[in-house]
């Protein structure tokens, strides 16, 4: 059994984007190289546009501007020592990791910048947003170097290049 994501789709240039597959199959590898079982978790993904998530950036942010990826953890993972790996959750009756917002403008701009396939740069965001679900940050240096690190790790299983 594979990780129920949950994806919705405002806007649909997500459609023909395959976002549900990149979602899912991205879901898959980040739980899988972190050692949990990905059939005992569930993630939501809202597959939107810039002025849907500069609205969301503003509410939970106060940042009135589009960002590519936006994640609320269902609850609080992190690493108390800056570099230190995440707690990773225990399966239990709630297995919802958290929610995942994503814009498809911004995403389109960034691939573009970075001579990047577009699914290589979403693929690239649903994970760096699902781990942002399971702890992982950047505020920190060694936190950042951490969770860059595990990125380029994941994507490398998925035949993806290092997107640093």
């Amino acid at each position: 059994m594979s990780v129920s994501v949950d994806t919705v789709v405002e806007d649909d240039r997500w459609q023909d984007a395959g976002l549900e597959r990149l979602a899912e199959r991205a879901a898959e590898a980040t739980l899988a190289h972190l050692g949990l079982d990905p059939a005992e978790w569930e993630i939501a993904v809202l597959g939107c546009d810039d002025a849907r998530i500069a609205a969301l950036n503003e509410d939970f942010r106060d940042k009135a501007a589009p960002t590519n990826v936006l994640s609320w953890p269902s609850a609080e993972r992190g690493a108390e020592v800056d570099g230190a790996m995440p707690e990773p959750p225990e399966a239990g009756p709630d297995p919802e990791l958290g929610d995942i917002a994503i814009a498809y403008e911004t995403c389109a701009r960034e691939a573009e910048a970075a001579g990047r396939p577009m699914q290589d740069h979403v693929t690239h965001l649903v994970v760096h947003g699902i781990l942002h679900l399971l702890g992982y940050d950047h505020v920190r240096d060694k936190d950042a170097t951490l969770m860059e690190r595990t990125e380029v790790e994941i994507l490398g299983k998925l035949g993806l290049p290092d997107p640093y």
